[in-house]
């Protein structure tokens, strides 16, 4: 294990790519959640919806790990853009083969991989959590980890979205190609996604049934339904007509998805000429 990280890290450690994404997803994470911060300060509590807001604070500590989960949860397509690159480089550069010549074993092969999208997962979810811990101080609210369990939830939706990117990157293995189905699907998803949940509420308020977020049933969509903004009067006085969100059913649907993610990944790099 500790020879493939090595190995890995050999390849990284000089990589423009990865230097030049990783500050840009760190600073993203700071500079979007201080854009957020500051038009909720200067904006959004001297206007009217102020008064309706009350003393809610999307950044205070009882509400910070959430924010800062959803917030960030956007600049995931950063690393994602990161591991296709580096996963498809390896086909195109065929340092695959060269590896499997070294004296490699094809799981050894995919296991790097995975070690390597695991460890993406664990650094994104730990600036994210950083990140938290510095907005959250300032405010006057004492320490608090109400709501940490979003930052899990981050994490869950950084490892769906790379082992997702990861079976693009062994099934098309062109890096262009990888890129435009990632968003080719990740829209057609959305806008299914979209349907879906507006039939949901159609069904709420027709029939008075309530089957959740059904747009976050899809794979991608899964894992991002986990995520919301924290629950506020303006978000509440609409809240009759919003499907139910059954957390331990999304939850249950983003694991599997990602179990089949990583399946098909290992199938497909297992069986598939080289």
């Amino acid at each position: 294990m500790k020879q493939i990280l090595y190995t890995e890290w050999l390849k990284l450690k000089n990589y423009k790519a990865f230097i030049i994404l990783s500050i840009f997803f760190a600073i993203g994470v700071l500079a979007t959640n201080y854009i957020v911060y500051t038009t909720y300060q200067n904006v959004v509590v001297k206007s009217k919806a102020g008064v309706l807001l009350g003393d809610f604070n999307p950044y205070s500590f009882d509400y910070v790990w959430q924010t800062v989960s959803y917030t960030s949860g956007y600049l995931i397509l950063l690393p994602v853009l990161l591991i296709i690159i580096i996963i498809t480089n390896e086909f195109s550069f065929r340092t695959v083969r060269q590896n499997i010549i070294d004296g490699w074993q094809r799981e050894e092969f995919f296991h790097a991989k995975l070690l390597l999208v695991v460890l993406f997962a664990i650094a994104s979810t730990v600036m994210v959590f950083l990140t938290g811990l510095i907005f959250g101080f300032q405010e006057a609210k004492p320490f608090s980890m109400t709501g940490f369990s979003h930052v899990g939830y981050f994490f869950l939706k950084s490892l769906s979205y790379m082992m997702f990117a990861m079976l693009l990157s062994c099934w098309i293995r062109k890096t262009g190609f990888a890129f435009g189905i990632f968003f080719i699907y990740s829209g057609i998803e959305n806008i299914l996604a979209e349907l879906l949940d507006a039939a949901g509420m159609k069904i709420k308020t027709m029939y008075k049934v309530d089957l959740g977020g059904v747009g976050d049933y899809l794979p991608m969509n899964s894992s991002d339904g986990l995520l919301s903004f924290p629950a506020n009067p303006l978000k509440e006085m609409n809240i009759e007509n919003i499907p139910t969100q059954h957390i331990y059913v999304g939850l249950s649907f983003a694991l599997a998805y990602l179990l089949l993610f990583f399946f098909l990944s290992k199938r497909n790099l297992l069986k598939k000429d080289l």
